[in-house]
């Protein structure tokens, strides 16, 4: 799979050794998260607000109410940051200063355009419900006609982007390796429970393969 092009604006500056523009890399980490942040500027003031997003191919699709504060400013065609990030461990040096995190992010920017074709929204729509529990858009009822126009779909390519990856224990100045003190990480990771039922469903429904193999997708 080939690589994104770097741009000024995604070559990493600081750490550059944990920068990447493959876009294996870049796609893993938008499939395994649940949640992007979306940051862009509305009448000179920055907002930054948590959405899901599902990735088809090399675009990013985000949802919301059509008459929500973001999705009505992004249908401009106005410039937009996504990010994401992916928690993997708590990084525990030896001195105060070189704690740190293991962690997966994303970073994407561009111009996200307003889905107005049927076809293409109803795409998006199975591709945001099953990328929260995969194939779950077959097991339900299909959005209708009205909850289709109540909800507006964005689409940004992913054509400028990077990603940035720190794994492995923490990395203390030479001379602190002989203190005393305990250092190493605590992973971390996202771990469904057991699915439970709804109140009001009637008695006799199986538990979907979907819930009852729901995992997310990793490394």
């Amino acid at each position: 799979m080939s690589a994104i092009a770097p741009t000024p604006r995604t070559t990493l500056v600081r750490r550059p050794e944990r920068g990447t523009h493959e876009r294996a890399v870049v796609n893993a980490i938008l499939d395994e998260a649940l949640i992007c942040h979306v940051g862009f500027v509305m009448d000179g003031q920055p907002f930054v607000l948590p959405t899901t997003h599902a990735r088809i191919d090399d675009r990013l699709y985000v949802h919301g109410s059509a008459g929500g504060r973001m999705l009505r400013t992004l249908r401009q065609a106005i410039p937009v940051c996504v990010t994401v990030t992916l928690l993997d461990g708590l990084v525990l040096a030896r001195s105060a200063f070189h704690h740190s995190m293991n962690y997966r992010s994303v970073l994407i920017l561009g111009a996200a355009r307003e889905v107005r074709e049927e076809a293409e929204k109803r795409r998006a729509f199975c591709a945001l419900v099953d990328h929260v529990v995969a194939g779950r858009s077959g097991e339900v009822r299909g959005a209708s006609d009205l909850e289709l126009k109540a909800t507006s779909v964005l689409c940004l390519p992913i054509e400028e982007a990077s990603a940035k990856v720190r794994t492995g224990p923490p990395l203390d100045d030479e001379e602190d390796y002989t203190l005393p003190h305990w250092a190493g990480v605590i992973p971390l990771a996202l771990q469904a429970q057991t699915a439970l039922a709804d109140s009001r469903l009637p008695a006799g429904i199986p538990v979907p393969a979907s819930v009852a193999r729901y995992r997310r997708p990793g490394r």
